[in-house]
């Protein structure tokens, strides 16, 4: 079902840009990503902390003209371009809600569907293309995004649909899963490090830059191995799909060894990406919501963590 050709209106999440001369450098030191790396033809994940290393937000961040575009969780805008606000009255950069100003389209086998827009996309995750004021980024797992101006939403979706199926957004979701893409949500802020959700294995978390806030535990749990929870990719039988921060318990510990970090639909149950206790995992007893609720079964993630490539980064 998640690997047929399809598009879909990523109507879930908002974009928060940041705009100015300095939008670079502010953000350099707010961000667990390093913008050193980034150029226009290139695309990246990351996230924000708190002091101790707690995950605030996550996104994907691109470079649009004078300035950068964080894509993320909508319900995580208006806050962190609050907090944000409060950092950047010392720079010379400001930031905007600009959800309203783009349309933007997940696409899975769509490739045939963007150089008919004159967007060639290369299979390189990360990479970003531009034709005039569309955009296309690729995506982990062969996914692609499609970024338009919003009042060119009409037409572009109605120029997709002439050569893709429309899919509901728990298809999109459902590759995320399987493409092992955790992501922070309201109801889970503040409630993971990077490396909980394995961001520093898909490229979001710099270890070769200065510093940014959260940046001594997120390097600690890095380098002193003392992280004992991680990103898992599981299954359960059933039609209900539990949501963020959903808590996982184990009959080894009789206690929550986890979280939900997003969930959908499968061609047959659910399919999850949650945080885990590795003990947990190993043991393989693993229910949702109670000790006594549905089964987990543990799944395969399409990368392997990789200390010292990750450091390298």
């Amino acid at each position: 079902m998640a690997d047929s050709a399809y598009f879909c209106p990523l109507v879930h999440e908002g974009v928060l840009a940041v705009r100015g001369p300095d939008a670079d450098k502010f953000l350099q030191g707010q961000l667990t990503c390093n913008l050193n790396y980034l150029k226009d033809g290139s695309s990246s994940l990351g996230a924000r902390c708190t002091p101790k290393g707690r995950m605030v937000s996550s996104f994907r961040l691109l470079p649009d003209r004078d300035g950068l575009l964080l894509a993320m969780a909508g319900e995580l805008i208006e806050p962190q371009q609050t907090e944000l606000k409060k950092f950047a009255a010392f720079s010379k950069s400001q930031l905007f809600d600009e959800s309203g100003a783009w349309s933007r389209f997940g696409l899975i086998g769509g490739d045939a569907a963007l150089i008919a827009l004159g967007l060639d996309l290369s299979p390189e995750a990360g990479q970003v293309v531009r034709n005039g004021e569309l955009i296309a980024l690729r995506l982990e797992g062969g996914r692609s995004e499609l970024w338009a101006p919003a009042e060119q939403a009409e037409a572009l979706q109605s120029q997709l649909a002439g050569q893709l199926p429309e899919a509901p957004l728990e298809r999109w979701l459902l590759a995320q899963i399987r493409a092992g893409i955790g992501q922070v949500f309201g109801a889970t802020r503040e409630l993971f490090i990077p490396q909980m959700i394995n961001l520093q294995a898909v490229g979001g978390v710099s270890f070769k830059k200065g510093c940014y806030s959260g940046q001594e535990i997120v390097a600690r749990m890095q380098y002193l191995g003392k992280l004992k929870r991680r990103l898992y990719r599981l299954a359960l039988d059933g039609d209900e799909v539990p949501a963020p921060a959903t808590e996982l318990f184990s009959p080894v510990h009789r206690t929550s060894v986890g979280e939900v970090v997003l969930a959908a639909p499968a061609e047959s149950g659910i399919e999850l990406l949650a945080v885990l206790q590795e003990d947990a995992a190993e043991d393989g007893r693993v229910n949702l919501g109670t000790l006594e609720g549905p089964a987990l079964r543990l799944l395969d993630l399409p990368y392997a963590l990789n200390h010292e490539l990750e450091t390298q980064r």
